[in-house]
């Protein structure tokens, strides 16, 4: 090649290092805000025979999202001796309070190469039959792990938290207790980082509370119960121009909280199922709750606009560019100005074949992505006209919602962990 040619280079490859993450260390990326910077090297179109770069098995059920750090793709799951193991898909009323399953159950933790695909490490850390039950939709590993590069953190929240380092040797371990969740249907909150803290929330029928663990020894540094039922929603820390906030999103109330646990405010008005996990753009704090409102918050609390009955069911919501999209778990999308909340399309069907939406949306190169439960991947148009492109079938139950890191997507099923693109 030519000096020349190098030289013509040289441009391309810093914008690809600059566009695309190369990390992915926490549930929808940096920010918890699910979009990647653009990058031609990110897919558009994939199915099982195109664009694959490699498919890893991954045994057990596990619907915690896919971490990435350098060149570690980090995974957990929960793999059953019997038939405990099963899981449902699409719309139905769950039983309430079913009884946990007698099998024995492994939970583990996976590291893979980024590049290959190949297993590095896998580590065992409990062996036991779960003292909790879980809904049909659930499993016994929902939560997706956090990562600072040095350490992974695999939380489980019926269960326990984990420290591993990168070699896959345990550090610490802190057990919780199996605490009634909501009719029974188990847990789902993931745990974030911040300057030496692991944050871990856990909503419950029993007790529930918000702990500050050392991240490096995981010794409690602080807890605050809060007088909550049962939730899901993961954890924001929201940096804004005032302070730096940890923001939960419950049942009864939207709770802001500073680094030593206590209140800061509080929101009133989210009386239905906390899933949706908030995060912050544009100066704006976003927090949603299943079927209750969807609400864009100012640094302080108070409420620069609100939808009533805007919020999704499990998905959490997405803001690309100036544009806040709903996707609902049937298959319609919304579309609102991000900053106003002004309506710039409402319901729109994404395809009429389509079945359950659980994994959260994410965007990148001027697209949206919904993978809808089938393991179908619809592909629209981001903007503020409704244009839906093209259809991604990958074949399998799938509720994970992906990583993006290196010019690829991380996409967990079932039983399999892909990466696509790259």
């Amino acid at each position: 090649m030519t000096r020349r040619a190098l030289l013509a280079l040289i441009p391309l490859a810093s914008r690809l290092r600059g566009a695309s993450p190369t990390n992915w260390p926490q549930f929808r990326g940096p920010g918890a805000r699910g979009v990647s910077g653009d990058d031609p090297r990110l897919p558009t179109r994939w199915s099982t025979t195109e664009n694959i770069a490699w498919k890893a098995p991954i045994p057990g059920i596990g619907w915690g999202s896919p971490i990435v750090w350098g060149d570690r793709v980090f995974v957990t799951t929960a793999v059953s001796a019997g038939q405990g193991g099963e899981i449902k898909k699409g719309f139905y009323n769950a039983p309430e309070n079913p009884a946990p399953p007698k099998d024995a159950h492994r939970w583990e933790v996976y590291a893979l190469d980024l590049q290959s695909g190949d297993v590095v490490w896998k580590r065992e850390v409990h062996r036991g039959a779960p003292k909790s039950p879980r809904h049909p939709k659930n499993s016994y590993a929902s939560e997706t792990p956090v990562t600072d590069g040095e350490h992974v953190y695999a939380h489980f929240g019926h269960l326990g938290t984990w420290c591993l380092d990168r070699g896959g040797n345990v550090v610490w371990a802190k057990q919780w207790p199996p605490n009634a969740t909501v009719l029974g249907w188990g847990t789902g909150s993931s745990p974030v980082l911040h300057e030496g803290r692991v944050y871990i929330v856990n909503d419950n029928e029993d007790s529930s509370y918000l702990v500050a663990l050392d991240k490096k020894t995981g010794k409690e540094i602080w807890r605050d119960e809060r007088d909550e039922q049962g939730s899901w929603a993961t954890p924001c820390i929201w940096e804004n121009d005032r302070r730096v906030e940890i923001v939960i999103s419950g049942t009864n109330k939207v709770r802001s909280y500073d680094l030593n646990g206590k209140v800061l405010w509080e929101l009133r008005g989210t009386p239905n199922s906390a899933i949706p996990t908030p995060f912050a753009v544009h100066g704006l704090l976003f927090v949603a709750s299943a079927y209750g409102p969807a609400n864009a918050i100012r640094p302080g609390g108070t409420v620069a606009w609100s939808l009533p009955g805007g919020g999704p069911y499990n998905t959490s919501p997405l803001v690309y560019g100036d544009y806040y999209y709903t996707l609902l778990d049937r298959g319609f999308l919304t579309c609102h100005d991000a900053r106003t909340g002004l309506e710039i399309y409402g319901k729109q069907r994404i395809n009429r074949e389509a079945g359950a939406f659980t994994a959260s949306p994410w965007a990148y190169n001027g697209k949206l992505f919904c993978l809808g439960e089938d393991g179908d991947t619809f592909v629209i148009e981001a903007g503020p006209k409704f244009q839906a492109l093209h259809k991604n079938p990958l074949g399998e139950f799938s509720m994970a919602t992906p990583a993006i890191a290196h010019g690829s997507l991380v996409l967990r099923t079932k039983s399999a962990l892909y990466r696509i693109g790259g």
